[in-house]
């Protein structure tokens, strides 16, 4: 038997440490019986990172590696985010706008809401008359209180990170706490053994590193997984269009500017614009497609959003590659973060990828090469859905536009650009509401029946509701709906302003529990 137990991470940033942190939180009791996780990171090759947003999912894994939320306030400068509104998407004009929130439907375990919804001659919202969290934003509300527990909530809540302070604070943790071993190294190449695993990788500063496990983190380069051993990379640019992004950094007027605690996506004429609320700055990007913009023109419509603010601060230019690996473990190699593949970040899915596929390599980890092939053949097949399901959801944004003003929201709404199992449930959804386990019966699904609901009632997609069906539960509807105003207006009247509670974690600090 040859027992799995030296893990080697090839490249950092945030991919690589949350793997790394990951791997070493699960497996720490093994460390006395030698289990290692090394970590290798280029001294010379900056990270990729321009701001970030998270998925919920990052608290429990935050939890788990034993990291203070508190401290992840202090180092990272991040806020808190509760969801993400989409402006102009649907038809374009200045007053388009809905919340994909990070709540779930009231009592959405018992009752499907959208029918009743649906069935109401009401002029509320459905994330209005659902859940509370769009009105919170709306308010430049936080998600909790100073008195909360770390990582507990009032509101759901994810996170806006600093990338490269974030990538810092995970190294730093993993390193002094978790016991990864980190070496500065440049990767020449990789050695493959008569197998066809990979046996080391040689270094310059370091020289050879060998390894059991080797995940490869090295973002676009994918320097063991496609440089290496091969594995094809399938695009989705057929799909979803967008292959640049602009991105400038914009100072605050003063520093009690408001923070949002959500992501503003704002549709522009062949893309959308991302805007963050850091608590020292705004992260604002322009995504498109350049196929139907050129460059120049993109940062005139991205500086047009930003308004005078945007004065003359420089610009990043991003290259986007939509798409993903065929297969993402390969013999003794799996591939996480850009190496893995990539897509616009419109509903924040590449941290949450990376977290997902750090947890089940964390948890179903071999014991032994005999069992390895198994276990690599369980991950693709539970990773390619993933990947699947999230293209489908991106998609949907766009395949439900009424926009008719220029080519590319035309584009984005012919029926060969849309997955074939995305329009077998835009079909499905002109009768039937989505809803939990009709087509999200997957473990761990990223975006659950819930956000298709947001994102459908949102953008003015009409479900047809037979006669009869909202009748179904009507009491249970009803009492739901009544709930759901009693909590907006709890929460309007006690959560506090979004930019006061930041300065009070940082200052005071969180309870711990």
């Amino acid at each position: 038997m040859r027992e799995i137990k030296h893990i080697v991470i090839v490249g950092g940033g945030t991919a690589g440490w949350l793997t790394a942190g990951v791997i070493a939180a699960k497996h720490q009791a093994r460390r006395a019986h030698g289990f290692t996780v090394t970590l290798i990171e280029s001294p010379n090759i900056p990270i990729i990172g321009v701001g970030e947003g998270t998925w919920p999912t990052l608290r429990n894994t935050l939890r788990r590696m034993g990291i203070s939320e508190t401290e992840l306030f202090r180092q990272c400068d991040a806020s808190f985010k509760q969801g993400a509104r989409f402006n102009r998407w649907t038809t374009g004009a200045p007053d388009d706008g809905y919340y994909h929130p990070l709540m779930l439907p009231q009592n959405f375990g018992q009752v499907n809401l959208a029918p009743h919804w649906l069935e109401t001659p009401d002029a509320t919202s459905f994330c209005d008359a659902v859940t509370p969290q769009g009105r919170v934003c709306d308010a430049g509300l936080g998600p909790k209180t100073i008195a909360t527990p770390e990582y507990e909530a009032v509101a759901n809540y994810a996170y806006h990170l600093d990338a490269g302070k974030f990538s810092g604070f995970l190294q730093r943790h993993c390193c002094d706490v978790l016991g990864v071993r980190h070496v500065l190294a440049d990767v020449t190449e990789a050695v493959v053994d008569e197998s066809g695993d990979i046996a080391m990788v040689r270094t310059e500063q370091a020289g050879d590193i060998p390894g059991d496990l080797f995940v490869d983190c090295t973002g676009f380069a994918a320097l063991l997984i496609g440089r290496t051993l091969g594995v094809p990379f399938k695009s989705c640019a057929d799909t979803l269009f967008c292959d640049t992004a602009l991105a400038i950094q914009v100072p605050y007027p003063d520093d009690e500017a408001p923070i949002a605690s959500h992501t503003i996506s704002t549709a522009q004429s062949a893309g959308w614009t991302w805007d963050i609320g850091l608590p020292t700055r705004r992260g604002v990007g322009h995504v498109f497609s350049s196929s139907h913009i050129s460059v120049d023109e993109a940062e005139r419509e991205l500086r047009a959003y930003i308004g005078d603010a945007a004065g003359d601060l420089p610009v990043r230019k991003l290259s986007i590659r939509a798409g993903h690996r065929e297969i993402f473990w390969k013999n003794n190699t799996v591939a996480v973060g850009l190496a893995a593949g990539f897509l616009e970040p419109l509903e924040a899915s590449a941290i949450v990828l990376i977290e997902l596929s750090a947890k089940l390599i964390a948890d179903q980890l071999p014991a032994c090469r005999e069992v390895m092939d198994v276990v690599a053949r369980r991950f693709n097949e539970t990773t390619l859905y993933r990947w699947g399901r999230i293209i489908d959801f991106l998609k949907l944004h766009y395949a439900l536009t009424q926009r008719t003003d220029t080519d590319f929201w035309r584009d984005n709404v012919r029926p060969e650009s849309i997955p074939d199992r995305l329009q077998g449930l835009m079909e499905l959804w002109r009768y039937h509401a989505p809803w939990m386990l009709d087509e999200f019966d997957r473990a761990e699904e990223v975006f659950p029946a819930a956000s298709y609901q947001y994102v459908l009632y949102g953008m003015g997609h009409r479900t047809h509701v037979p006669p009869g069906v909202a009748a179904t539960d009507v009491r249970a509807a009803d009492r739901a709906i009544r709930e759901n105003r009693v909590q907006t207006e709890r929460l309007m009247a006690g959560l506090p302003r979004h930019r006061d509670l930041i300065r009070k974690i940082t200052e005071y600090g969180l309870p711990t529990i």
